[in-house]
């Protein structure tokens, strides 16, 4: 899975905003903002990647469990898929 085509990133302190351009804006119109966890999560699947890939990049970064990281990464991909932003 990947970032869908059209959803830009941009951060700004310790917030991320994205939005949808092109045809993603047909998918979603607004603003999305992430904290610094769920915009590690968008920062990996710029590039395709999986749901365990993700979880052990985070493991490797955060002093956290996987449970907890797991609970992390399946709520921001609901989000995002939520919103048309992910391409299984």
């Amino acid at each position: 899975m990947k970032l869908r085509e059209g959803f830009i990133t941009h951060d700004i302190e310790d917030t991320q905003i994205m939005v949808a351009t092109g045809d993603a804006a047909g998918l979603f119109c607004g603003i999305a903002r992430a904290n610094e966890t769920a915009a590690f999560i968008v920062n990996c699947l710029k590039s395709e990647t999986t749901r365990e890939q993700i979880i052990a990049n985070m493991l490797s970064v955060y002093d956290a469990t996987e449970e907890l990281v797991s609970k992390d990464v399946d709520m921001v991909l609901t989000k995002l898929n939520s919103i048309g932003a992910l391409e299984m």
